[in-house]
């Protein structure tokens, strides 16, 4: 379990990673090359004329003509669809569907894709694979065991054909088959009766289940042109064109996520400096690269989304449904990582995106813990209701608070395991602020040491009219008392009033805590720009 999962695990439900949207490229691999597509037509086909421009506009004809029959014979329409967003446009049809399995609608669009052309010429025409702007075909499937899935098939010789299906859907049909209970919104399991087992069938999901059901299954019952003894050799080999991978934590209430997601977007605006990068995606980042390292707020969906960009990867982290946060990873080039695009290689892909997201949760709570406020600062500034009463905030810049810590901290109170009573630094307090007893009054004592109460920082020692300094209260005090002292008043006077003197004073003459302070108020400034305050200078 890595820190951020750890630190949160009182208000964690369950945490899942699962691959999510998978794109897949679909080729028939012998046919790539000119001079096996003219053999095969000719040897395998026994095509005997000229393999010109009519010979390959009657081929896609032909495929044209079978889908019109097929859809004919299933009752599917065959639609042109208008420019809206298609996985939600085609969910009526599926509504519609009867059965397990089968297919919802067919859209027909004109897009690219690489086909055969005929290069007329003297002799025998010459075959290249050219980018054409072509019709082609979306099957919107239900399959049984992936769920809902599409497949892009070109009607253009080769047949190049793509695929989409989401990993969740797979998981949700195995779920069901051994009667785990779950609840499930869009793509993400926000309950489940068996979170180990989840995970362990997610870690099952590999590229033999989608060889099966998409080259086996449904892109030879789509792609009718190959007999049997031919299909032992042209058949459609899957690629990886695009991959998503996430991890989804799920926590027990809106509250908790909504509060953490709030300063997540806050904290982590500069998540996607190359030196954060290198340590999520556990690479070197050259300066080539570095450039091109970025992060960034979106809105999708209503969602604000924080994105962080490596080559052609993308990190996102977003909340969903309520109850989740998610942290998703996309591949669009899975030789960034030197992994083949074969579909074979999906393991060894998971092997590498799991560990990224581990590992920018992992930052994550970095940006949370180390130099952030994790709320306790909040929770201290913030007016405590006591009983009936309300007790004002403690504040950094309290004069008289700060003289009552000064106090608290001294020997005298905490000789006798930190228990004092009210008159004992009643003097203390007022010599620090400046004052006498008279013009500080014990009342006023009082009303500053049930602040401290009111935090948890003072007990009242039951049955006397002492007090007692609490572990946790000595330490605010003194971090307070230096924050005030040491930072924030001389920072605050180099600040506002610097002496021009000072500038003129060379370096080696200055003290030593003056250089100190000049570094810290050049760093300051450089942490200005880095968060986007101001400028660099």
């Amino acid at each position: 379990m890595n820190r951020f999962l750890e630190h949160h695990d009182s208000s964690i439900r369950f945490v899942y990673s699962c691959f999510d949207r998978i794109l897949l490229n679909a080729v028939i691999q012998p046919l790539q090359r000119p001079s096996t597509i003219v053999w095969f037509l000719r040897e395998q086909q026994g095509v005997r004329g000229r393999l010109d421009q009519k010979f390959f506009r009657r081929l896609s004809g032909d495929y044209h003509d079978w889908v019109r029959q097929w859809a004919k014979q299933q009752n599917v329409e065959i639609i042109e669809p208008p420019d809206v967003r298609r996985e939600n446009w085609v969910q009526p049809y599926y509504q519609q569907m009867t059965q397990d399995e089968g297919v919802a609608v067919i859209l027909k669009t004109l897009e690219q894709a690489n086909v055969a052309v005929s290069q007329p010429t003297t002799g025998e025409p010459h075959i290249e694979l050219k980018p054409r702007r072509v019709w082609q075909y979306y099957f919107y499937v239900r399959d049984s065991s992936l769920g809902p899935l599409w497949l892009r098939v070109c009607p253009y010789f080769p047949f190049h054909a793509r695929v989409c299906l989401n990993g969740h859907y797979w998981l949700a049909q195995r779920m069901r088959n051994v009667g785990i209970q779950f609840r499930q919104e869009d793509n993400a399991f926000l309950t489940c009766s068996d979170p180990q087992a989840l995970q362990e069938y997610c870690d099952a999901f590999g590229p033999d289940i989608l060889h099966f059901r998409l080259a086996d299954v449904w892109l030879q019952e789509l792609v009718p042109y190959f007999t049997e003894q031919q299909r032992l050799t042209y058949f459609h080999d899957l690629f990886m064109s695009q991959v998503e991978y996430c991890t989804n934590v799920i926590f027990d209430r809106r509250v908790s996520l909504s509060r953490l997601h709030d300063r997540l977007l806050d904290l982590n605006r500069t998540l996607g400096r190359p030196d954060k990068m290198s340590v999520i995606y556990g690479r070197r980042i050259p300066g080539e690269t570095a450039r091109t390292c970025r992060s960034r707020i979106a809105q999708y969906e209503e969602m604000p989304v924080l994105r962080c960009f490596y080559k052609n990867c993308s990190l996102k982290q977003y909340g969903r449904n309520g109850l989740g946060l998610r942290v998703e990873g996309t591949v669009n080039n899975t030789w960034d990582f030197r992994v083949p695009k074969a579909l074979e290689n999906l393991p060894t892909l998971r092997e590498i995106m799991k560990p990224i997201n581990d590992r920018y949760l992992d930052v994550q709570q970095d940006v949370l813990e180390t130099y952030v406020d994790g709320g306790q600062l909040a929770q201290l500034r913030a007016p405590t209701q006591v009983g009936s009463r309300r007790v004002p905030e403690l504040k950094l810049d309290d004069a008289r608070l700060l003289a009552v810590m000064e106090a608290l901290v001294q020997f005298a109170p905490l000789a006798v395991e930190g228990v004092f009573r009210s008159k004992d630094l009643h003097a203390r307090v007022a010599r620090a602020l400046g004052k006498t007893t008279a013009s500080y009054k014990s009342s006023q004592l009082r009303y500053d040491l049930s602040k401290l109460r009111a935090k948890g920082l003072v007990q009242k020692v039951e049955g006397t009219q002492g007090y007692r300094l609490t572990d946790e209260g000595y330490r605010v005090c003194l971090l307070f008392l230096k924050v005030h002292q040491r930072l924030l008043a001389p920072m605050t006077s180099a600040t506002q009033q610097p002496s021009p003197t000072d500038l003129k004073l060379p370096e080696e003459r200055r003290a030593k805590l003056d250089r100190l302070y000049v570094q810290l108020d050049r760093a300051l400034q450089a942490l200005s720009a880095e968060v986007g305050l101001r400028p660099a200078a």
